[in-house]
């Protein structure tokens, strides 16, 4: 049996985007919406997933009803949680069949096109996870209060720690600390007081800024990005232990970070061959009476030498 569309969603902490194809491939229509993190908010962000499917139906100028014949692969934050994953599954989904992964093991999928590989996304949090061709291993995903080492809300927290340090003189000042400082009238109170409300995004909107800091010499800045290095280089050293030919880097630390890895690990980081949407649609194609047609993707390439 083969559908006559396939559906990708790729729901993350911050918007959810779906894609829909038809059963030769050709991309019928692709909208976003809000967050669809399973484990912070089940019910908001599966009524958002499917909002958003309904809608792009609406938009290729399909009925609703078109949705019974159409195989759906959901990639979705918060799904590397089994008792998340497992309150997703028990909704009730007007599809002929319906998959469930992680929002970082569809971003394996799209980068390698379906082939073994893996994958670290490094943006507000992070996440790793290594494909073999058969089942995923992961790495991180744990959240900001736990995990998310290697990333720009981790580099932020640090970054404020560190100017806080200074403006104590207990580490010497830089530009980059009399910065951060400067956002909060050089107040030690004040940064406490936003401290109470920040989110993970909150503190890694400080990264852009370290990073630029970092780049002019900055002594701190080199500093702190030198210890968002040896981080992200923890994580890719289990990826190639457990087995991984290539890794991609995804998010918004990626490509800022890669100046200031070890020269060692250019023979595993490739560019991704696709985005987390065509895994979604690999992943909505498998199925156990056959494979439906996915979003083609090409080989994942090296990275550039500097």
């Amino acid at each position: 049996m083969q559908p006559n569309f396939l559906v990708g969603i790729d729901g993350g902490g911050t918007h959810c985007r779906v894609r829909l194809i038809d059963g030769v491939g050709r991309q019928l229509a692709e909208c976003r919406g809000g967050p669809a993190n399973i484990f912070s908010d089940t019910d908001g962000a599966m009524s958002t997933a499917l909002a958003l499917v309904e809608q792009a139906f609406h938009q290729a100028g399909l009925p609703v009803a078109a949705q019974a014949t159409a195989w759906a692969g959901f990639g979705l934050a918060g799904a590397n949680v089994q008792r998340a994953r497992q309150r997703a599954e028990r909704w009730q989904m007007p599809f002929a069949d319906r998959k469930i992964a992680s929002d970082v093991e569809i971003a394996c999928l799209g980068a390698h096109g379906g082939r073994p590989g893996a994958v670290l996304i490094v943006g507000t949090g992070s996440q790793a996870t290594s494909f073999d061709g058969h089942a995923f291993h992961s790495f991180g995903g744990w959240g900001f209060g736990l995990g998310d080492q290697g990333s720009g809300a981790i580099l932020g927290r640090h970054a404020l720690r560190l100017a806080l340090q200074a403006h104590e003189g207990i580490v010497p000042v830089s530009p980059l600390t009399e910065s951060l400082l400067a956002d909060f009238n050089h107040s030690p109170e004040d940064l406490l007081v936003w401290t109470q409300s920040a989110h993970a995004h909150d503190w890694a909107a400080f990264s852009p800024r370290i990073f630029a800091y970092a780049a002019d010499g900055d002594a701190q800045g080199v500093a702190l990005v030198g210890v968002l290095a040896r981080e992200i280089e923890l994580i890719l050293a289990c990826l190639v232990a457990a087995g991984a030919p290539h890794i991609a880097l995804m998010g918004g630390i990626a490509q800022p970070i890669l100046p200031w890895l070890n020269s060692r690990w250019n023979e595993y980081i490739v560019q991704p061959a696709g985005d987390a949407l065509d895994g979604a649609l690999r992943l909505a194609g498998v199925d156990t009476t056959g494979t439906a047609p996915a979003a083609p993707t090409k080989p994942a390439q090296p990275l550039p030498s500097p």
